[in-house]
Parts: structure tokens; C-alpha cells; sequence
């Protein structure tokens, strides 16, 4: 730790008033050793991280700190005041300033040392060291460990902190075996992961210690992240989140009693946190803290998965992501023919011809940003099953392969096929051991370059032109669709879309329906259509037969009833999951048949549809509206009274009491929203 401060980096007189002062005071000394290229810059860095959440902690600490372009390497800079100064802690103003520098792409060895100061800085034996140092060489040593006796030999120095793994005191007179410990985990995270997130991490170890419970932590910062184990999550009676930024992969925590506070309040008042925890425990309050706005990728990596699994999640991720853009593109396209006509792609750009009192150049318009953001789809594709293998490395390579799939014509699979090799190159380059020197440089620079030119390379040369001419012989095949081959094809895209209603099998189906829009002909324009007319089937269906046999149906799943005629129009297939939930084994194989009814009808139809999605709403843009339409109420009918007729052959006694208290438990049906 020995680059990390130094004695010029130390003031033992900080004379600052303000907090601002007492940054800039620090900074100055970065600089004039080199270790800030643009004071002015990194001051203005420092104080957009303050103005996210002040820096003061109690106990007389304050730990301005940030990641800046400006920053040549991890740098710490300590300062300590005699009048103190006001950096927003509750307890008033702080006399130890440490001034934590951290370069943009910094370096995960130096942040781990500088996360593990964090830790120590929960130590009042190391804090009251500092403030009795008369020689600034001394404090430097001190905090950079050189006198460890002086420091706190009890911090442990691992991201996840066992809070109770002291060896307790025996007691041979006990006969039967001890209770088993009250169990928490927790996870801490703050905006840029070096301070408050291990600051906390070790505030709630010492108070899970003193309340003598078992509390493991998960750091999300950034020396670095690794799930907790899925045992340890399992087992545990509470959890307890202190961040700041979002908590990644929160569906392992669901239906466990948790407390959910900013990162500042793990630090400053953990001993509440672990009482709340285990009040919430005793009244078996339990959340579901899955968030909905959580990547997918974050949900990969569970215990026991196998290839196929883990495949399945990556293609997930790429094609999730890629979905705002199929729907914003799409609808946009679809306005602009719906003014325009379908000669509107012929129309000149808007940049040189628009004519603001003409509906014709609105619908260009229109048609115009639709195609930049359609654009997007396979290189978003790419960029994001890159990112599910990963993470944020794969992003770069993943777009530049996606990117050149379309220019080598290899369109939707050439997609798959860079965001794949994207990910697995950087998966690969992340293995090999690098020189110290090296790392700090790694994530911004070597990885980028070294994957991009090996994606680009392998698009370019060794795989591209194949995809393409598969690409093509699928584009074909699609142009000649007709007769038994287009419904069988229509009956197979009917069953994918809804036999898991909106999950990864209906997305498989769905991406390969949005797929052909890139380059549309008669073939790939009858996919769409059969696919978004077999996806509005089990909402509608689920609504249709709750109308009109509502008396098999809880009152629960006829209020879903309702919701599900809007989400059915729209084209939302999950609107039926709620009854699949309740009922899979009568409601999903009724969907599917449904779904292969309307899917082989349309296809037979020759239905056609320009926009990737819209239900009903884009129905004046389908060939054949009226035949389509007849399709999808064909579906409906058959799968409401499949639902009706198995429904009706179970025992009568449970549909009378539906609105009873006895049925209280269907209550807790998912609502579709």
C-alpha cells in the first residue's frame, strides 16, 4: 500500500473551514506529486459524489471520495483538523479527513486495500491512533499498515464478513445441543463502491457479532463481487440491504423477512438494523424483493447450472434488451406507414425534404427514426448476450460483432452467433494472470481492443459469410412458405408462444418473428403475424371465460378477468399468467391448443403485419385485418372453452365458495398489471 500515501500526502494541521477547502487542500498535495492531472476536474468530481450523499460519518470521520478520468493511480490524501470540519455527519463535524482518489478504470488490487482502509475505519483503537500521531511519516505507516498493532488485528479483510465465526467459550456442563443462531445476510453497496459499502459491511459485522447472531455480507463494490453462497442464503432467517444503488440478483432473497435502508444507515446504526430484522422475523413479515428492473444477466449463475441453462439465460438477456427497441422501432414504422402508405420507405430523408404542413413527411418522419432505432436490434442483440456472459467487458466487443453481422448480411443469427463469441473471447481474456502495471488499463483498454479485433475478426472472415448464406437460404424459405408448410409452421410458432406465456420459449419464437422484419418479405411478414395473433390468445381467452362462466373462476382471477381483456388487445401474453399460476395443468395445455388454432389459421389466411407489436392497435397495417382478426377470436373460443370444460370436470364444491373466506388463500393470485 506503500503508493497509496505517502508523508506529503498527510497533513496533521488541516487549516480548511469548509469541506470544499479541506478537498482542494488535499487535492493539491495529489497533485503536486503527480498523482491528479487536472485539479480543477477532480475537485468537481469530488463534489458531484458529495452532492449524491454527504461523506461525513459519525465518530468525527469525513471521506470525500470519487472516481475520476483525472486520477492517474488509487490515491489517499489525510488530513486532520483541530476545529473540525462540517462534511454532514449527525453527530457534527469531522476532525479525520481522508481524501480517497480513484482513477476511472481503477485498479482492483489497490481498491481492495483502499476498501479494506474503509473497514478500518469502523475501528475506534485505529481512528484514535490517528488523531495521537504527531509526525505525519508515522500516520502515513499507520494507515498504511505498516504498524499493525496500531490498526484493528479483528477486521477481517474478506468482501463476505461472518459476523458470529468466533469460537465461543465451552460450556461442558451443557447436555443438550445450543439454539441454532439467528441467521442474516446482508448486502451493502454505495454509488462508487469504495467506501461506504465496506464501511457498512463491517458496522454490521461487529453489531451482528455483539448481538450474537450469524451475519454474512456481500460487498457489491468495486474490489470486486461474488454472490454469496446459495446455501448461506437459503438457511438465513433475515435479510438486510444498505445500498445506495441497486442491489443485483435480489430474487435470491425473496420471501425472506428484509429491511431495505441506504448505505449510511448500515454504517451509522446497524445494531437497529439487525433488531428490525428480527422483529420482522418473529411477526413473519416476508417480502419478495425481486426487482423488476434488474438486468437479466444479474440472474444468472445459480448453484447447479448446467450449459444448456446457463445458454438459455445468456440469449435471454440479448433478447430482453433488445425488446424497447423492437417495440419503439416497430409501432414507429407502423405509424409512418399507417399516414404514409406503404410507400413511404421510398421516401427521401427528412434531414433534406420535410415540409412541416405535408402528412406525408410527418409519416416519413415518422418511418425514419423508426428504422435508426430498428437499427439497433442486432448489435443490442449482440452487445447484451456479451454482457449475460460477461458483464460490462462484453458490451464493447458484443455491439462492434452485432454491428458487423449487419454489414456482412448475416442479420439475427449473425447476431446470436458475434454476441456468443463476444462474450466467450472476454470470458477467456479475463483468465489470463496480467502484470500488475497492467491492471489498471485492463477493463478500459486491453479488453476492448483485444476482443473487438478478435470478434471482428472472426465475423469478418471465419464465420460471417457462412451465417449469411444461412441467413439468406432462411430468408428463402420464408418467401416461399405456402400451403401445409406455412400452417405447420403457423401451429409450431402458435405452441411457442403460449406454452410458458411470455417466457424464454415465447421470446425464442417472438425474436425469431422480429428477426425476419429486417429484411421483410412475404414469408417472414406471415411469421409476425401468426405470432402476435397466437401471444393476444391466453389473456383474451382467460378474460372471455371468466365472463362467462365466472362461477369457476375465485373473485381474484375475475378481476384478472378484466385486466385481461386490455393486456390480451395489447398483445401482452403475460396477462395470463396469473390463472396459469393458480391452474397450470387446465390452463396451459387450453393455450397452446388455442395458440396452434389461431397460429395455423393465420398462416392459412395469408395474414401479413409489418409492426413487431401492438395487438389490435395496429390491426388497419395487417394484410387480411378481417381474416386475422377471425383467427384470433377462433384461438379465443377454443381455448375459453377448453378452460370451461376442464374446469367443469373437477369437483363442484371448490367454485361456489370462490368469494368466501374459505378460498382466502387465492387472494395472493399475481395481479396482472
Amino acid at each position: 500500500m506503500s503508493e497509496l500515501i505517502t508523508a506529503e500526502l498527510v497533513d496533521l494541521d488541516l487549516s480548511a473551514e469548509t469541506k470544499e477547502a479541506a478537498a482542494r487542500s488535499l487535492a493539491e498535495r495529489m497533485a503536486a506529486l503527480g498523482r491528479v492531472t487536472d485539479l480543477a476536474g477532480f475537485l468537481a468530481d469530488v463534489a458531484a459524489r458529495e452532492a449524491q450523499m454527504p461523506t461525513g460519518l459519525d465518530g468525527g470521520i469525513g471521506i470525500p471520495h470519487c472516481r475520476s478520468a483525472h486520477v492517474t493511480e488509487p490515491t489517499l490524501a489525510f488530513g486532520r483538523s483541530a476545529a473540525g470540519i462540517d462534511f454532514g455527519a449527525a453527530d457534527g463535524p469531522a476532525d479525520l479527513v481522508f481524501l480517497i482518489a480513484a482513477p476511472a478504470g481503477g485498479d482492483a488490487d489497490h481498491l481492495s486495500i483502499l476498501s479494506t482502509l474503509a473497514r478500518h475505519l469502523m475501528d475506534e483503537e485505529f481512528t484514535g491512533a490517528l488523531r495521537a500521531a504527531d509526525d505525519p511519516a508515522a500516520a502515513a505507516a499507520l494507515i498504511r499498515g505498516d504498524e499493525p498493532e496500531a490498526a484493528s488485528d479483528a477486521v477481517p479483510e474478506a468482501a463476505s464478513v461472518p459476523a458470529a465465526t468466533a469460537e465461543a467459550d465451552p460450556a461442558p456442563e451443557e447436555t443438550s445441543p445450543p439454539a441454532a443462531p439467528f441467521r442474516i445476510v446482508a448486502v451493502t453497496s454505495c454509488p462508487t463502491g469504495i467506501a461506504h459499502t465496506y464501511m457498512a459491511a463491517e458496522a454490521l459485522a461487529k453489531a451482528g457479532k455483539e448481538a450474537g447472531v450469524e451475519l454474512v455480507v456481500e460487498t457489491q463494490g468495486s474490489a470486486g463481487f461474488e454472490r454469496l453462497d446459495p446455501e448461506v442464503v437459503a438457511t438465513a432467517d433475515g435479510v438486510i440491504f444498505a445500498h445506495d444503488v441497486e442491489v443485483r440478483d435480489r430474487a435470491r432473497f425473496a420471501g425472506k423477512p428484509t429491511v431495505d435502508v441506504g448505505v449510511k444507515a448500515g454504517v451509522n446504526r446497524p445494531a437497529e438494523l439487525i433488531a428490525e430484522v428480527r422483529e420482522k422475523a418473529a411477526r413473519g413479515d416476508t417480502t419478495a424483493p425481486a426487482a423488476a428492473g434488474s438486468a437479466p444477466m444479474d440472474r444468472d449463475g445459480e448453484a447447479g447450472d448446467g450449459f444448456a441453462t446457463r445458454l438459455r439465460k445468456w440469449l435471454m438477456t440479448g433478447v430482453s434488451y433488445m425488446v424497447p427497441f423492437v417495440a419503439a422501432g416497430g409501432l414507429l414504422i407502423a405509424l409512418g406507414f399507417a399516414i404514409g402508405g406503404y410507400g413511404i420507405d421510398k421516401a427521401p430523408s427528412v434531414a433534406e425534404h420535410f415540409v412541416w404542413t405535408e402528412a406525408a413527411s410527418w409519416a416519413a418522419l415518422l418511418f425514419q427514426i423508426g428504422g435508426v432505432a430498428f437499427g439497433f436490434l442486432v448489435p443490442v442483440l449482440a452487445g447484451f448476450i456479451a454482457y449475460g456472459m460477461a458483464d460490462r467487458p462484453g458490451l464493447v466487443p458484443g455491439f462492434v460483432g452485432g454491428a458487423i453481422a449487419l454489414t456482412v448480411n448475416a442479420g439475427f443469427l449473425g447476431g446470436l452467433i458475434a454476441g456468443l463469441i463476444a462474450g466467450a473471447v472476454v470470458m477467456a481474456v479475463q483468465r489470463v494472470a496480467v502484470p500488475p502495471a497492467l491492471r489498471g488499463i485492463m477493463p478500459v483498454v486491453v479488453i476492448p481492443l483485444l476482443s473487438s479485433a478478435v470478434v471482428g475478426f472472426l465475423m469478418f472472415l471465419v464465420v460471417g459469410k457462412p451465417i449469411a448464406a444461412l441467413q439468406k437460404a432462411l430468408t428463402d424459405w420464408l418467401s416461399g412458405l405456402s400451403g401445409a408448410n406455412a400452417v405447420i409452421l403457423g401451429v409450431i410458432l402458435g405452441l411457442m408462444m403460449t406454452f410458458d406465456l411470455g417466457g424464454p420459449l415465447n421470446k425464442v419464437a417472438y425474436a425469431f418473428a422480429v428477426g425476419g422484419l429486417a429484411n421483410p418479405n412475404d414469408g417472414s411478414l406471415k411469421v409476425m403475424a401468426a405470432a402476435m395473433a397466437a401471444g393476444m390468445v391466453p389473456p383474451l381467452a382467460m378474460a372471455l371465460a371468466t365472463t362467462v362462466r365466472g362461477k369457476l373462476f375465485t373473485r381474484t382471477e375475475r378481476e384478472n378477468g378484466k385486466a385481461a381483456w386490455v393486456l390480451g388487445a395489447s398483445f401482452i401474453t403475460e396477462g395470463a399468467i396469473p390463472f396459469a399460476a393458480a391452474d397450470p395443468l387446465r390452463v396451459i395445455p387450453s393455450a397452446m391448443a388455442g395458440g396452434a388454432v389461431t397460429g395455423a389459421l393465420s398462416m392459412a389466411f395469408g395474414c401479413t403485419l409489418r409492426a413487431p407489436h401492438g395487438g389490435v392497435f395496429v390491426v388497419p397495417l395487417i394484410g387480411q385485418p378481417l381474416l386475422y382478426l377471425v383467427a384470433v377470436l377462433a384461438g379465443t373460443a377454443v381455448t375459453a372453452a377448453l378452460v370451461i370444460l376442464l374446469k367443469g370436470l373437477r369437483k363442484p364444491a371448490a367454485p361456489e365458495v370462490a368469494a368466501g373466506p374459505a378460498q382466502a388463500p387465492a387472494e395472493n393470485t399475481p395481479v396482472a398489471v
